[in-house]
């Protein structure tokens, strides 16, 4: 029986841009797990599986409703641990939680400034209503005036990911020659922001825009076959 994954969508079904859901659906790939996906939107909390709390990703298997992306993987490693592990044990797991608050801290807070009113622009006019209030109050100001100075932060936010950067120029994934969940909780960031915007955060000549294409590759392109801008 398949997986189901509720997915956050735009106005496109198929235009899927979470970067939480992102990692949720890396990791199902990578277990080698059947998924089905049921596309969500901002305003419909009243549609998922309980329990939850209000937002995805949920996944429901068998009769057991996970919801948030940490949980989820955690959830898969145990309950499928006779398929490729998503951490490499203990130690790669402690490691992974160091990754995943830098994502969260760091980088995601960082991509909001530049695509955020992407996101409107790619949303339904009842989510548009939602997302322009939650997030304008969030920030301040205007969504325009988020991301009006783009350009002159752009060189400041490349910089920010020499951390980043100077891993994957000497290794193919950050979980060393083959990719793990560590891996999926930044490329979920990133393909947030290529599922949205046209945009281009990376230089073409960027290891981390090589990175982001080896990631794209995976599991037989999985993460290319939605619309999307950019390689």
């Amino acid at each position: 029986m398949a997986v189901t994954l509720y997915d956050l969508a735009g106005a496109e079904a198929d235009r899927r841009f979470s970067p939480f859901c992102w990692r949720a659906r890396m990791a199902l790939a990578h277990k080698g797990l059947e998924v089905q996906t049921v596309p969500w939107r901002f305003t419909e909390k009243d549609r998922l599986p309980q329990p939850n709390a209000g937002r995805v990703p949920v996944i429901v298997d068998g009769g057991e409703v996970i919801h948030d992306s940490s949980a989820i993987a955690e959830y898969l490693e145990e309950r499928y641990s006779d398929r490729p592990s998503l951490f490499g044990a203990e130690t790669g797991q402690a490691l992974t939680r160091f990754v995943q608050n830098w994502t969260e801290t760091a980088l995601q807070p960082g991509l909001i400034g530049f695509v955020v009113l992407d996101i409107y622009r790619h949303i339904g006019p009842e989510d548009q209503a939602y997302f322009r209030k939650s997030r304008e109050e969030r920030f301040g100001k205007k969504l325009e005036e988020v991301v009006k100075d783009r350009d002159a932060r752009l060189p400041a936010f490349r910089d920010s990911l020499a951390p980043l950067r100077r891993t994957v120029e000497r290794q193919a994934f950050l979980a060393g020659a083959t990719p793990a969940y560590a891996d999926y909780i930044v490329f979920g960031a990133f393909q947030w922001a290529r599922a949205i915007s046209d945009y281009e955060l990376l230089a073409d000549d960027d290891p981390i825009a090589a990175w982001r294409a080896r990631m794209l590759d995976l599991f037989g392109g999985l993460a290319r076959k939605g619309p999307a801008y950019g390689n």
